[in-house]
């Protein structure tokens, strides 16, 4: 039996994989988990993100039952002071 996936926490992680054609990407958390997401759940409102970007994100019940990413948020670095 698979641990149930707690939707009300923001996960961290980096995207996967991406095809920019079909809009359709993966993002792998911390703990090696991956959820499916499509190019309209990236916040800052691109609709492309690059494989090996960092991104937090929050995971929701999706179509046929599967978890998906939704509100990837890029992760920036410290600003500069």
């Amino acid at each position: 039996m698979r641990e149930p996936i707690p939707t009300a926490l923001v996960y961290l992680g980096s995207v996967a994989a991406f095809d920019a054609a079909r809009g359709l990407g993966t993002v792998t958390d911390a703990q090696g988990r991956s959820f499916d997401f499509h190019a309209t759940a990236i916040v800052d409102g691109t609709r492309q993100i690059a494989p090996g970007t960092e991104v937090s994100f929050v995971v929701v019940p999706g179509h046929l039952g599967r978890f998906e990413a939704r509100a990837l948020t890029v992760r920036r670095g410290d600003a500069p002071s």
